[in-house]
């Protein structure tokens, strides 16, 4: 029974997720000749050819497409045995903010992975508003945090892009003809903004008919029927109902959640959490893609 090459396969799948040899030599740091010496080793193991010609660029085949499949699950599978085993647990506090609305919804895919591979690792989740957040994590109250907001003094990755949406109660009554009463958070809110210029683009009319501090106090104002409110669609519950441009109401720009923590941060824990969190999002990310293609 042959065994696979897994240096091989690594090259084979970041061929596949770069769609040039040039680049995947850039990723890997070797030379393009390097790669074709590789790929003709793996080619020359399977019996079968991996790729190709289309124009000028060397497509995978089926066959090539069928492994690199493989090769993704096993190198998931090695580079997990890799940062698990035979390394010291991580252990220590890790204090974690996130956003209310994203509480039962993106959080706890991040609190399972963070339980499942670093189960000595303590956490303290902080929920809240994301700039107040993006200031305690400036301050070194929190290590990370997940927000909305950007940051170009920070480092991080995204973990979800989310639709943003015009939401109200089951049972509220749209008219068209009236003036859109609002529920809105107060300035700092990054969905007030972009409620704002959205309706800003259009002639609706329009009105403030209730400004909350937190989302609780949306939520309230929405389920009473007091008005219309735009939250990413991570805020919709059971008791509520989306409108949209069938109602006359513009769309809106979707939100992207991050995973931030600072650029000049020094703990060794902090650093492997991210880096353990970034790996599994961008590899979730990356199959994704890859099943909606």
């Amino acid at each position: 029974m042959k065994n696979l090459d897994i240096a091989l396969l690594r090259t084979l799948v970041t061929i596949k997720n770069s769609n040039t040899f040039s680049e995947a030599g850039t990723k890997l740091s070797k030379t393009q000749s390097a790669i074709t010496q590789q790929m003709q080793r793996l080619e020359s193991q399977m019996g079968v050819p991996l790729f190709q010609k289309q124009g000028r660029v060397r497509a995978l085949t089926v066959h090539g497409l069928q492994l690199a499949d493989y090769g993704q699950r096993l190198l998931a599978i090695n580079d997990e045995a890799i940062r698990n085993i035979g390394q010291k647990q991580m252990e220590g506090n890790i204090r974690l903010g996130a956003p209310l609305d994203i509480a039962d919804t993106i959080l706890p895919p991040v609190l399972t992975h963070i339980a499942r591979h670093a189960p000595k690792v303590r956490l303290e989740i902080r929920v809240d508003r994301s700039p107040f957040l993006m200031q305690a994590l400036r301050s070194g109250d929190i290590d990370l945090t997940i927000s909305t907001r950007q940051a170009n003094d920070l480092q991080g990755f995204v973990l979800r892009t989310s639709p943003t949406t015009w939401i109200c109660a089951a049972d509220y009554i749209h008219n068209q003809r009236a003036a859109l009463p609002l529920i809105l958070a107060d300035e700092l809110s990054i969905f007030r903004k972009i409620a704002l210029e959205a309706l800003a683009q259009t002639k609706l009319k329009w009105h403030l008919n209730y400004l909350a501090p937190t989302l609780v106090g949306i939520k309230a104002a929405v389920r009473a029927g007091l008005g219309v409110t735009a939250r990413s669609i991570e805020s919709l519950d059971p008791d509520m109902r989306v409108l949209g441009e069938a109602e006359g109401l513009p769309p809106l720009p979707a939100v992207t959640y991050h995973l931030w923590t600072r650029s000049d941060t020094i703990s060794p824990l902090t650093l492997r959490i991210y880096d353990m969190l970034k790996n599994q999002f961008e590899h979730q990310q990356a199959e994704d893609i890859d099943y909606s293609m």
